[in-house]
């Protein structure tokens, strides 16, 4: 008999602060018309920030409690946490390592994914393949986590972007599938064009380099739409032909939540209706590392999803690298 994982719960945290557009447009009047065009570009109509004094860490906490409780296990019953993010609480250790003693999971094991807005189906994907492989690991909690505005700065415009928040989902070993497999890809000439060029070893962090602003997040570059637009078509494609399925068979895809329009684009081009995605962007902004798996939970709280249902997940972060799961509900 066959090893699987299956996601036993979801679950997502999206802090109590609001910013709205209206606040951005107060930031930036020196910029006129700026908010209106990124509100139509994208879809982000707010975002929500933590308080001043959480790190990331904390932000991923409610969403871990919540998708335990959700799974009916205890902090104790898991053997691994794998936390995805790009906004740490440090450089080192891993943040995974600081969410395992926040919650109690005494014996768990932990490590980071740091691959942007890819983490999330990264986790998903290294999770399953962990259980289906050691017999000893039943219960593994994914957590995608984001809280890059506390890396950013009030001038920089793109902050407009950057909302906090964080999603989870609990793997459990099961007998049958669950996992349906995974594709990546990525291109790595691009890993500057969104940094923070001034916090490892590139550059360690000095006074010059603070007084410069080069220890914050910085769009360096534009990436070219088509990395996404043409990207994910291909990713899914990618991760259908190798896992012995067809596009069309998919019943329903969350995609990377940084531009409403590109979704849009992408399922005309995968030929499949708008019903068959959800879009969290409007009201939580862009919550990267979190996005995919917010996106997720939203669409199980709006039963869009039934069980039976082929699901897969596409990221698509900085770097870059893209990342696509899928499993069956």
């Amino acid at each position: 008999m066959g090893r699987y994982a299956r996601i036993a719960s979801t679950a997502m945290y999206r802090p109590e602060r609001l910013i709205s557009n209206d606040q951005m447009r107060e930031w930036f009047k020196h910029l006129p018309d700026f908010v209106d065009k990124m509100e139509e570009g994208t879809g982000i109509r707010q975002r929500w920030w933590a308080p001043e004094d959480w790190a990331t860490s904390d932000v991923a906490l409610p969403a871990a409690k919540l998708a335990l409780e959700r799974a009916g296990k205890k902090p104790e019953d898991v053997d691994l946490i794998i936390l995805g993010t790009d906004s740490p609480d440090y450089v080192t250790p891993a943040t995974s390592v600081v969410l395992q003693h926040k919650l109690g999971a005494k014996n768990a094991g932990t490590f980071d994914v740091g691959c942007a807005c890819a983490s999330f189906p990264t986790g998903m994907t290294a999770g399953a393949g962990i259980i289906a492989a050691n017999p000893s690991i039943k219960t593994v909690l994914v957590v995608g986590v984001y809280m890059m505005h506390k890396l950013s700065s009030l001038a920089d415009p793109m902050i407009f972007f950057y909302g906090d928040g964080a999603g989870a989902a609990v793997l459990e070993a099961a007998d049958k599938p669950g996992f349906a497999g995974a594709a990546f890809q990525a291109d790595g000439s691009y890993a500057k064009n969104w940094l923070i060029p001034s916090s490892g070893t590139a550059e360690p962090v000095s006074a010059e380099s603070v007084a410069a602003g080069r220890h914050k997040v910085t769009l360096a570059m534009r990436y070219p739409p088509e990395i996404n637009d043409d990207g994910w078509p291909k990713l899914v494609h990618k991760l259908a032909t190798g896992n012995g399925f067809n596009v069309q068979d998919i019943d329903f895809l969350i995609f990377t939540q940084v531009r409403k329009a590109t979704v849009e684009l992408v399922m005309g081009r995968l030929g499949l209706p708008m019903t068959k995605t959800h879009t969290i962007m409007e009201e939580f902004g862009y919550t990267g590392s979190a996005c995919v798996g917010m996106a997720l939970d939203d669409a199980v709280a709006h039963k869009k999803i039934k069980a039976g249902d082929l699901v897969v997940l596409v990221g698509s972060g900085v770097g870059y690298n893209q990342a696509a799961c899928a499993f069956r509900w």
